[in-house]
């Protein structure tokens, strides 16, 4: 499997199925259907819980219990309020750009199905150059093409339809996939393929994997927290994306530096149990994985800390993809770093040993 190309046709056609559906945070429930049903032939059983996190369980009777976890939700938009004239103010649901919105093209959800509409904006000519304003949350704005609040309304958009963009799945250049939701749709489809790895080479492992795919990341690891309660693992292992730091206006003395096409990223913070991750960096220096290093203060800011500081305490680690241009539409990554995270990610399962405990004390 070293030199042999992880993902196949059918695997691409998943990933962008699973892309081109929208998954707001909330609002994730579809497209864990999706999710479930390409991992399906690869594990035993499925845990869901009330919220929507899904979970593909291979050997769910193992007492010793390891998780992979991705997490499924996407930042989104919620209505607001709609003025007089027919215009819509937003709010975040998750960290959502307002520098990207103005002309942008939207889908808003609504019990009678999709309302298209656009994030409006002063044309150049209208604009004064000395009193220019950017983009801000309390002047950007969606037109639906309506003239009164009652026109709106008459479409099924009412305060709390969330919004999402439309942006479709694309591929750059061979192997730069783009779209928006890499964040981190993408981890769900790594730990997927995971399992189908662990399927296909008929391994057979002799605790419990639990393959994790969480809802909620981006309004607080919430998804995380709710399920770890659940399952219970004794390790965790997560993958979510961080930023690919070599393009223009980033300051790599305090972003680090990472880069699309050079590996998977192994994360360095307080939340990360250092012999889990001395295990990963082990098997991926075995299997020639190419990897790089980040290091995070205080928290990772990712499901990694909703794992760790569990039930008393879960040995995590943190494998991210990194990826250029986070929470736009247009998040690339390259298919060579999402083929290498998924290849460390299984050779570390492999690797775990039923039991562990991961002690710093034995």
């Amino acid at each position: 499997m070293k030199n042999k190309a992880v993902i196949t046709k059918k695997s691409l056609a998943f990933l962008e199925k699973y892309l081109n559906n929208a998954s707001p945070t909330g609002y994730e429930w579809e497209g864990q259907k999706i999710w479930m049903n390409y991992l399906k032939p690869y594990v035993d059983d499925f845990i869901t819980d009330s919220y929507g996190s899904a979970v593909g369980v291979i050997n769910p009777k193992a007492k010793y219990k390891v998780v992979i976890e991705g997490h499924a939700d996407e930042i989104s938009w919620y209505v607001n309020y709609i003025s007089d004239k027919g215009l819509i103010s937003v709010i975040r649901n998750g960290g959502s750009d307002h520098q990207i919105a103005p002309s942008k093209i939207v889908n808003i959800h609504t019990n009678k199905g999709i309302v298209k509409g656009v994030f409006g904006w002063p044309a150049i000519h209208t604009r004064i150059a000395s009193k220019e304003q950017p983009p801000k949350i309390d002047n950007i704005f969606i037109d639906v093409g309506c003239k009164t609040k009652k026109e709106v309304e008459k479409l099924g958009v009412h305060v709390g339809c969330v919004i999402t963009y439309p942006d479709e799945f694309h591929i750059l250049n061979k192997d730069n996939f783009v779209c928006r939701a890499l964040d981190n749709r993408i981890g769900g489809f790594m730990i997927a393929e995971v399992a189908r790895l662990i399927h296909e080479n008929k391994k057979k492992l002799p605790f419990g994997l639990y393959i994790t795919n969480s809802v909620q990341e981006e309004v607080g690891l919430r998804g995380a927290e709710m399920i770890t309660k659940t399952i219970r693992p004794n390790v965790a292992i997560v993958t979510d994306v961080t930023h690919d730091t070599t393009t223009p206006m980033i300051d790599q003395k305090k972003q680090g530096e990472c880069e699309i096409n050079k590996g998977p990223v192994i994360s360095y913070a307080p939340a990360v149990q250092q012999k889990l991750r001395d295990l990963i960096i082990k098997a991926a220096k075995k299997n020639k994985i190419p990897f790089q290093r980040a290091a995070s203060s205080r928290y990772t800011g990712t499901d990694t800390d909703a794992f760790a500081y569990s039930n008393g305490g879960v040995p995590s680690a943190l494998i991210s993809l990194p990826l250029r241009y986070m929470h736009t539409t247009v998040e690339m990554v390259h298919r060579n770093d999402v083929e290498n995270v998924i290849k460390m990610i299984y050779h570390s399962v492999l690797t775990i040993k039923n039991g562990d405990d991961f002690s710093y004390f034995s």
